[in-house]
């Protein structure tokens, strides 16, 4: 199977992202936003983001001007935003990446399961939700997969691709050519709860709360450990930070509630009351650190 015109639902932090990915790798790409506002802002950041890339390429001497200005303009050709969703009917990949809302993402891949043509194939960007659930709300499992990126999709080099008992074997293959055509290293795996990286990542940033919450060392020392003794970026409570203590949460009630028997899903009770007090992370300024914009304290 050869994908070629790709649709993207929600033109946000994610999906503009994965428009811009798509269009680089030669696919002609419907955008589509519920609102004109939405799309304009997700359209403005696609073009700013194209200059941006095409500006290094000339500064690393890859590119001359011309070329990238040619590369600029051909990419974005290939882009057409959309509030309409029958614009999605003749796509060939429909990837969705909307709001983690379950019962959203149900009711959007209902109606495109009676919209798109027959051969299309239907993915969802969810980082934590069960892929076949959403793939039953399709009416087409057999054709329905996860193709999670990652933040920020334009730089992550990974792509998850998710399948289920229920996928067809040429539709993987077909997600996992599509994900190396956007410039990523796919790799596989089942429709497991956070699959492979959040599967681990959650239960590693719990770990480390349950540590600050039970004394056994300061927040700034548990990050320091993971930074200098294990390479890390940064330490697991800066990161809770960085997600977001809310989404952390979510996450793990979700997996709580579907898998109350696992002992790793556990919810530490700091991360509850902090939410319950609007400290949510770096984005409110207060979380388990104190934040301005991007400095802790």
């Amino acid at each position: 199977m050869n994908i070629k015109k790709v649709g993207v639902v929600g033109c946000g932090l994610m999906g503009h992202g994965i428009v811009q990915v798509a269009a680089q790798g030669g696919c002609t790409v419907i955008a589509l936003e519920t609102e004109q506002a939405y799309l304009d802002k997700g359209i403005s950041r696609i073009e700013k983001s194209i200059a941006k890339l095409a500006s290094k390429d000339v500064k690393k001497g890859k590119l001359t001007e011309d070329q990238a200005k040619d590369w600029a303009t051909e990419v974005r050709g290939r882009i057409t935003g959309s509030i309409n969703r029958e614009d999605l009917a003749d796509c060939d990949l429909v990837v969705e990446a909307i709001v983690e809302d379950l019962d959203a993402k149900k009711e959007l891949f209902g109606a495109l399961g009676k919209l798109c043509k027959a051969e299309t194939i239907f993915a969802s960007n969810t980082s934590s939700f069960p892929v076949a659930e959403m793939a039953v709300a399709s009416g087409r499992p057999e054709r329905f997969v996860g193709l999670h990126f990652f933040n920020p999709v334009q730089l992550m080099r990974l792509v998850e691709v998710v399948r289920t008992d229920a996928t067809d074997e040429d539709v993987y293959a077909a997600a996992r050519a599509f994900g190396e055509a956007c410039g990523k290293t796919p790799v596989s795996c089942k429709d497991t709860p956070g699959f492979v990286v959040n599967r681990l990542l959650v239960p590693y940033m719990v770990q480390a709360i349950n540590m600050l919450d039970r004394g056994d060392a300061s927040a700034a020392d548990i990050d320091a450990a993971m930074q200098l003794g294990c390479g890390h970026p940064m330490g697991p409570l800066t990161l809770t930070d960085y997600v977001g203590l809310d989404t952390t949460l979510s996450i793990l009630e979700g997996w709580c509630e579907r898998y109350p028997n696992e002992p790793a899903f556990g919810i530490p009770d700091s991360l509850r009351s902090k939410v319950a007090e609007g400290k949510l992370g770096r984005k409110t300024g207060q979380g388990y650190y104190t934040w301005e914009g991007d400095k802790k304290s």
